[in-house]
């Protein structure tokens, strides 16, 4: 296998995913990667681990570097599967080594997931762990995404193992931010955010003046590229991810059974153009939810339409909607559309959903019987686009 050594004496001994296509009903197209990290001093240390059907693949990078057995310490830096899926079979191969995590929650974590047959180091922030000529500070991060989480920082290589943040979901044999298009991977981080991070912006942005307090030379996510040559870039973009402002931007979002509904997301669209705001249409036919709420994570406008279907929203866009409840973005303007036959029933239905979201109502309702006229669909761009004004 091919040994990356990242820094002189510490190795990306992780793994690809090539063929995973979901992740937590986000949809990943370009892959994942299991990132691990082994650091070989005086004492020799495992950042992180992998999924656990990737085990062997890990200890085989290992075995190419050193023989497990002689590792000290396993630094868990959160308990999820992805990360910690394989700390079984790794700790067979490595019996003497100390599992080092945040305390309280990454102790109860890993002891709920694998037992209390292993020893365990709890550690809290600013505690710090000497390897020799390198040493360990831990950082906890609790809630981006789980109370467990932290980060740990190798001062001396100005080397941050940064958990899930600063990460994506993308494979490639390559493993650093200058070796593939940045454009992707900043948009697979972008992504990655929307989907994952976005219930924590203000937990993030704490983080983030930690992280910017650091010597940085590199950054070790969990999941993708290394960052070394875009440091910066990925920081700013985090910033601006996690801020709480939104841009001027809309997205229309709907289903429809037979067109009706779609004409009417059609001449939002079109109001929402006429009124100078940059705008994009999702038919959930066609668009995957995790996809459309990276186009939510800045958009100011959410526009949800849908037929009444049994006296009810489709099921698309109902799940659309609990999708994004669950991922709670913030100041956002709303407009509840849809055609309907006899009923109407979705509608308010939708309404009452995103007033549920705290998010405020653009204007009222746009409520349609079957199929639109030219002149209702004309009306409906007026209105919009006065609304904007």
């Amino acid at each position: 296998m091919d040994r990356l050594e990242i820094k002189k004496g510490i190795y990306f001994v992780g793994a690809v995913d090539w063929d995973v296509r979901s992740f937590h009903g986000y949809s990943t197209n370009r892959g994942a990667t299991y990132n691990a990290y082994l650091i070989v001093d005086e004492k020799i240390a495992l950042i992180d681990t992998v999924k656990a059907p990737f085990a062997e693949e890990l200890l085989r990078r290992v075995r190419e570097i050193v023989d497990p057995a002689k590792v000290d310490y396993l630094v868990s830096n959160h308990v999820e599967m992805d990360h910690s899926g394989a700390i079984p079979q790794v700790m067979e191969a490595m019996p003497n080594a100390v599992i080092v995590t945040s305390a309280p929650s990454g102790l109860k974590g890993l002891k709920a997931h694998y037992g209390d047959k292993y020893q365990y180091m709890g550690v809290k922030a600013g505690d710090s762990l000497k390897l020799g000529s390198r040493s360990l500070n831990f950082v906890a991060t609790p809630m981006l995404h789980w109370p467990d989480n932290m980060v740990t920082y190798c001062p001396e290589e100005k080397l941050l193992f940064s958990n899930d943040a600063f990460g994506q979901h993308f494979s490639s044999n390559l493993h650093f931010d200058d070796q593939v298009d940045l454009a992707v991977v900043l948009q697979e981080a972008k992504k990655y955010y929307a989907n994952i991070l976005m219930p924590y912006g203000v937990q993030t942005q704490k983080a983030l003046q930690i992280v910017k307090g650091l010597e940085l030379d590199m950054i070790a996510p969990s999941h993708g590229v290394i960052w070394r040559s875009h440091i910066q870039d990925i920081m700013a973009a985090y910033d601006e991810f996690s801020n709480g402002e939104t841009n001027e931007e809309a997205v229309v979002v709907y289903d429809s059974m037979w067109h009706s509904t779609e004409k009417m997301a059609r001449a939002i669209l079109e109001g929402f153009t006429r009124a100078g705001v940059s705008a994009k249409l999702f038919d959930l036919k066609v668009n995957h939810i995790s996809d459309i709420m990276t186009d939510v994570l800045k958009a100011k406008y959410i526009a949800v339409g849908s037929p009444t279907l049994n006296n009810n929203m489709m099921p698309t866009v109902a799940s659309f909607l609990c999708y994004m409840k669950g991922l709670a973005p913030k100041k956002r303007k709303f407009l509840a559309f849809g055609s309907y036959g006899w009923g109407g029933q979705s509608i308010p239905q939708i309404r009452e959903s995103l007033q549920g979201m705290g998010f405020e109502e653009i204007m009222e309702p746009v409520k349609l019987t079957y199929i639109p006229t030219e002149e209702q669909l004309l009306y409906i761009e007026e209105k919009i686009a006065e609304n904007m004004g």
